[in-house]
């Protein structure tokens, strides 16, 4: 920059300064290189009586690409506005600025003025029209402006099948995928990473697998060593794996990777916190810290879900102080949520409250921890106190989780009409379904309160099927209070469903055991003994610091 100064010094000297080819490439070193300046740019720009339309299209390229997209909609409105015609290099530029502030309005208007202008038919316009409409959440006018888009166009089908992901629309995503080679058209990299996503997203690991097969059979599979191996391809690949519960597959290909990015690492150990192996989740973190890999808040969340599983305080607010020292956890609700969950998890309700009232901004995420926190520790007094405040803020508005902590509150302190009117207002005032949870907080409250035929009422107008864990909460409440006819009415219902299940027979059998029917008792151990039923044997735990 200090030589292009320079030069610019010397060319307000002589007549070039007025010659447009020049001020030109002035300009385009500016916006372009990794050593421009837009806002040089920008004062030589303000000094050109009659910019050309390339310098126009420059001045907009360069505030998109310097991540100031609305700076760079207003030279493009004062680029309409002056009288110059936008061409088939400037309506993309204009596009993609929409796209980054996802503002449909302006996206629309550039639409329109490139039906006017007779550009719409030109792939490369259509495409950053089908972008935008894709960043705005409409795939249905992304999907129209596809259809006048040739076929054979690989960069159209890849922003479809991202459009369709980046809205989570994965299974739609595999379709166009498979659209598209049934028109023949050839995926490149970016299009198997966007198919993996999809297939990642959607579980669905068949797709997966057969994506993979193709790559390997391209002849660019990038588990193979060459010297420009493609990271993003990999990770991809591996993150598929992950999220659909191959973990070993997902640990081989890990392990054969030579550079491991971030991503990587974070993929593998959200994997494992996700599929509950705790213990590998928090060994590969380690083993990122020690190979000189920065975690990111990714690798946080991870890890602050691991210790909450874990009850693993010590290592939890050593996260957090690390978050405190780097500045990383600053008003970042989503940290400050997982921190407050995993203090709340491990029993330490008092840094859990300490987060939660430093927050002057609380959504209903933060709110439901806190909530479930409570109720979780048998404070059930307190989590219904908790749920009545956030109710007084009209823009919180309770989810079905946040619904599961009040009922289970309302299950700890027995308070059953109070359930039940929590129950009925969540249905009828906020329109939420109830789902399995609901149904066995409210199935266990009347049970254990000698509700029995109330609670077997409710199992009969259940919108969902009941499982086990249901009858196994009016099971418990007829263990309670000895009532024999209705465990004879919910065991055979119970032994359909899931007939492994310990905790089933072994409920059954203190039942008979107190009604001293011991020859039942005889046939549900047998029956246990038989089927290889072992009881679910109940461990300890000790961090050690």
């Amino acid at each position: 920059m200090s030589d292009l100064k320079k030069l610019h010094g010397l060319m307000v000297t002589t007549p070039t300064i007025n010659c447009i080819v020049p001020l030109s490439k002035l300009i385009d070193f500016c916006v372009d290189s990794e050593f421009g300046d837009i806002n040089y740019a920008n004062l030589v720009f303000r000094q050109i009586d009659t910019p050309s339309v390339y310098i126009w299209n420059s001045m907009i390229r360069g505030f998109v690409n310097g991540h100031n997209p609305r700076m760079s909609m207003l030279v493009y409105r004062q680029m309409i506005e002056d009288g110059y015609s936008p061409n088939s290099f400037t309506f993309p530029f204009a596009l993609k600025a929409c796209c980054l502030i996802a503002d449909q309005d302006c996206g629309k208007c550039i639409h329109s003025c490139i039906v006017k202008s007779g550009f719409e038919a030109d792939a490369y316009v259509a495409t950053g029209l089908l972008q935008m409409y894709a960043s705005c959440a409409d795939m249905k006018s992304g999907l129209k402006v596809f259809g006048n888009i040739p076929k054979s166009n690989v960069v159209a089908w890849t922003c479809l099948i991202a459009g369709f992901v980046n809205n989570n629309q994965p299974n739609e995503a595999l379709k166009v995928f498979e659209d598209m080679s049934h028109w023949g058209v050839e995926p490149n990299e970016i299009t198997m990473v966007n198919a993996l996503v999809a297939c990642a997203l959607s579980r669905d690991v068949d797709s997966g697998r057969r994506i993979h097969q193709r790559i390997r059979k391209a002849g660019y599979d990038p588990f193979v060593p060459t010297p420009n191996s493609n990271i993003i391809l990999e990770t991809a690949i591996l993150d598929m794996y992950a999220k659909c519960g191959c973990l070993k597959i997902a640990r081989d290909l890990f392990d054969k990777m030579t550079k491991r990015n971030t991503v990587a690492w974070n993929s593998m150990i959200n994997a494992y916190n996700r599929y509950e192996r705790h213990q590998d989740a928090l060994d590969l973190f380690f083993d990122m810290w020690t190979s000189g890999i920065h975690p990111d808040k990714a690798t946080f969340l991870s890890v602050l879900s691991v210790c909450g599983h874990l009850c693993a305080l010590a290592l939890g607010q050593a996260v957090h102080a690390y978050l405190l020292k780097t500045n990383i956890i600053a008003t970042d609700i989503a940290l400050d949520t997982a921190l407050l969950d995993m203090y709340a998890k491990t029993g330490e309700l008092g840094g859990a409250q300490k987060i939660f009232s430093s927050l002057q901004q609380k959504d209903v995420v933060i709110w439901t921890s806190m909530i479930n926190g409570l109720a979780m520790h048998g404070r059930g007094n307190e989590a219904l106190r908790m749920f009545q405040i956030m109710q007084k803020d009209s823009s919180i508005v309770p989810d079905h989780i946040t619904y599961l902590g009040v009922l289970f509150a309302c299950s700890h302190v027995g308070f059953v009409e109070e359930a039940q009117k929590h129950f009925r207002q969540m249905t009828e005032v906020y329109g939420i379904v109830p789902e399995r949870e609901h149904y066995v907080c409210m199935v266990d409250l009347l049970s254990r309160a000698g509700r029995l035929i109330e609670a077997e009422r409710l199992v009969g107008t259940m919108s969902v099927k009941p499982n086990t864990a249901i009858w196994g909460a009016l099971l418990n409440g007829c263990q309670i209070h000895e009532n024999l006819c209705v465990a004879n009415q919910v065991k055979p219902r119970l032994t359909e469903r899931e007939p492994g299940q310990s905790g089933v027979h072994v409920l059954l059998s203190n039942i008979y055991a107190t009604a001293g029917m011991w020859e039942e008792v005889n046939v549900t151990r047998k029956v246990m003994k038989r089927r290889r039923i072992t009881k679910t044997i109940g461990h300890s735990s000790l961090e050690i610091i």
